[in-house]
């Protein structure tokens, strides 16, 4: 397992592109692999055969661990198979030590039956931790049969679960007391329409037990594993604090119906969200102390502008970067923003595309969220949170008036910006966002 994104840890193999006996050269893709952030290829390091797939689709292994095994084709790979499965069990059972995943990679057939959805653990199914000794075959009839590997004795060496094993669990039976509870008809005096009658005429009897899986147990995505790890890094260590600012949006309102009215003929068109970022660029060349990172032992104070921008992908969120951002123009950032998000969801990025980032935005205004906080993605010093614009009275000259107000809180490292910092940064994006054409000066 490669690593092939720069916080890679872990890798699961989404779909092998190649099958056991296939000849493969040196540079050829051979298998999609599930990052931390994308789906990237792995390429074959070796020309030969493609003796053995150690790691089957929808398994995850660490980086550096043997996921397959090429050589030639009367080359002798025992030992190899022996350091990276264990001995043979001399019953024509391949021999292996899997993740929890692949240990129940029969899930999407009870899942099937239950009614869950695909890629969901049904309850009974719940993940294994630690790693389990099965052989392929003893995996298959422990799905068929409904059995979960964690709760089987293993009979073969060192342990492992060999199909005798499954077999004797499925003659055993379920535990006692293990089981849906007996359900019952509906009362008697039910209608059989289903309307409702008064529950004075309904008579006493068993309580109806709903059948079917009480919950499923949704196993956690490389991407998933990656944002709790790198959250429980950012919000514990990372001394935060927030700075709030209310914004009026009216003159960036009319500037972007502006700048629309000039692109449409081109098929184009831009967001707040674009002039956002323009302005947060613009903002972070006046106060280069923001845009910084925090080392440890020194700040590193970045002379170029690189924004990440959190975009919702289906497991999660990822920050595609708008490079040089204060080099761009708003119908550039405009139009880049889309099509890395688009690429982004489709798990197509490449890792130079979500990494490197300076500072940070996160906007949920367009979810109806108008106010909030963000967790700062170390080693950056910052992040802003964008909430949506909002028509709000407001005072102007003893007379309430209605105005489109937005709210932003930037999430501060308190080791880098101070508080002052910080609000003078928030100041003149304020001005920015308020008189458009500041941005361009």
């Amino acid at each position: 397992m490669e690593a092939l994104s720069p916080t890679m840890e872990e890798g699961q193999v989404v779909k092998w592109l190649k099958s056991e006996g296939d000849d493969v050269t040196s540079g050829e893709i051979i298998a999609e692999i599930e990052t931390d952030k994308a789906t990237m290829e792995l390429t074959a390091r070796g020309d030969g055969v493609l003796r053995a797939i150690l790691v089957s689709e929808g398994g995850t292994a660490p980086v550096g661990e043997v996921i397959a095994l090429i050589g030639a084709t009367d080359e002798d790979i025992s030992e190899f198979q022996s350091d990276a499965l264990g001995p043979s069990d001399g019953n024509g059972e391949g021999l292996g030590e899997v993740s929890a995943a692949t240990a129940d990679e029969g899930v999407s057939a009870v899942a099937a039956e239950t009614g869950a959805s695909a890629g969901v653990l049904v309850a009974g199914t719940a993940p294994i931790q630690g790693r389990i000794k099965a052989s392929p075959l003893a995996r298959r009839l422990a799905a068929e049969s409904g059995i979960e590997l964690s709760g089987v004795s293993g009979s073969g060496p060192a342990g492992r679960i060999v199909k005798r094993d499954v077999e004797a669990a499925v003659a055993a039976g379920p535990a006692p007391g293990v089981g849906a509870a007996p359900t019952t008809g509906a009362p008697a005096s039910q209608p059989a329409d289903g309307t409702a009658v008064p529950i004075s005429t309904i008579p006493a009897g068993p309580v109806l037990v709903p059948t079917g899986a009480e919950y499923v147990d949704a196993p956690l995505s490389q991407m998933r594993k990656t944002i709790a790890r790198r959250l429980t890094e950012s919000i514990g260590p990372v001394p935060h604090f927030f700075l709030t600012i209310d914004v009026d949006m009216g003159r960036a309102i009319e500037a972007r119906r502006t700048i629309n009215t000039m692109l449409e003929r081109e098929g184009r068109k831009i967001s707040l969200n674009d002039l956002i970022i323009r302005a947060t660029a613009a903002a972070l060349k006046r106060h280069p102390a923001c845009n910084a990172h925090w080392l440890g032992d020194s700040i590193r104070i970045f002379n170029r502008v690189h924004i990440g921008v959190a975009v919702a992908v289906e497991d999660g969120l990822i920050t595609p970067i708008i490079r040089d951002a204060d080099l761009k123009g708003v119908a550039h950032i405009g139009a880049e923003v889309r099509e890395l998000a688009g690429r982004a969801r489709e798990k197509k990025l490449q890792p130079d595309e979500y990494t490197g980032a300076t500072f940070s935005i996160s906007n949920l205004g367009m979810f109806g969220i108008h106010e909030f906080t963000a967790v700062i993605n170390p080693p950056e010093s910052g992040i802003l949170a964008v909430g949506g614009v909002e028509e709000v009275p407001v005072v102007e000259a003893g007379q309430v008036v209605i105005r489109n107000r937005m709210k932003i809180t930037m999430s501060c490292d308190h080791r880098v910006i101070d508080g002052a910092l910080g609000a003078a940064f928030l100041a003149t994006l304020k001005g920015m966002l308020e008189e458009p054409t500041a941005i361009l000066v």
